[in-house]
């Protein structure tokens, strides 16, 4: 009798440690998944390259990414609300989505005040132009051209038992025109990180190595292009 009385209590106390265990892994793998997070992302300065190139005009960046309500895939953008009312405001400074231990969608990720994807993207072109040379000008009058179409622009995260995987990606449609000869081409970037909580910092780590990512691309296909 006395046995089968210690081997219950055994049975319950390690219930017990599981169930702790496993809401102690909740709460450090979500964080604050409820309301609107906002991360700021910021764009790794590049070493500028020897000028000589001339000056080039960034004439447009337009977001062209497709959301959808309550994507099967936590990598197609999406928001906690219904997207059809979703003015392009509120598109430009949307960056991902936060999500529970279950995977399921909550919060949005937002940028702060002064930042769209818009302008971090032309902000990243701006460095890889740069970095090969090129002076960036406002001048309306400048033969030298650049337009880009943000295709994709998101983070998500994949819940685990004991850890978070943080990934994000970037794709763009790039138009160059230099001396009147036109350049097309895509150039993509993509960064996974993994940590133990939903954290700016690790939403940060992980657009900052899709960051460097699209621009080690950018400066490939500028070269390739003998741009």
């Amino acid at each position: 009798m006395c046995s089968k009385r210690f081997n219950d209590n055994v049975l319950r106390m390690k219930k017990l440690l599981t169930i702790s265990l496993f809401l102690a892994a909740a709460l450090v793998q979500t964080g604050c998944v409820v309301g609107r997070r906002t991360v700021d992302l910021p764009v790794p300065a590049m070493a500028t390259g020897e000028s000589g190139k001339g000056d080039i005009r960034i004439t447009e960046v337009t977001d062209a990414r497709q959301f959808m309500n309550e994507p099967s895939d936590p990598s197609i953008p999406s928001i906690d609300g219904d997207v059809t009312t979703m003015n392009e405001a509120i598109k430009s400074v949307m960056i991902g989505r936060q999500r529970n231990t279950w995977g399921q969608a909550m919060g949005d990720i937002a940028l702060p005040v002064g930042q769209t994807v818009q302008e971090r993207t032309q902000k990243l072109i701006e460095e890889g132009l740069k970095q090969k040379g090129y002076s960036i000008s406002t001048d309306m009058a400048s033969p030298n051209t650049a337009k880009v179409v943000v295709r994709e622009f998101w983070a998500w995260f994949t819940p685990g038992m004991w850890g978070v995987s943080f990934e994000a990606k970037i794709n763009c449609l790039v138009t160059i025109t230099v001396d009147g000869k036109i350049y097309e081409f895509t150039v993509s970037g993509y960064g996974k990180n993994v940590g133990q909580m939903a954290s700016d910092a690790n939403w940060q780590k992980a657009y900052n190595i899709a960051f460097n990512d699209f621009m080690a691309k950018l400066s490939l296909t500028l070269e390739k292009n003998g741009l």
